[in-house]
């Protein structure tokens, strides 16, 4: 799984430093708002042919990644 997230990279010059597919324009976000609005792998693959079915499982994956961390909650005592 690792190996999927090499194919998404960061890089504060470019589209404000938010994740992209393999160094190109194609942000993360991108991609998710495109299975948000119902297309299929196959579809956005003919959508956009410069990314590869690999770059939407990365996808998926960083998104997941990203939000299964914990969240630290301060408790205030009485």
């Amino acid at each position: 799984m690792s190996d999927l997230l090499r194919r998404i990279t960061v890089n504060p010059k470019q589209c404000g430093g938010r994740p992209c597919i393999r160094g190109m324009r194609i942000r993360v976000s991108d991609v998710l708002d495109l299975f948000a609005s119902g297309l299929s792998a196959e579809q956005i693959l003919e959508e956009m042919p410069d990314i590869k079915a690999d770059d939407l499982k990365a996808a998926l994956l960083y998104a997941s990644r990203k939000l299964n961390h914990p969240v630290l909650v301060k408790i205030r005592g009485d």
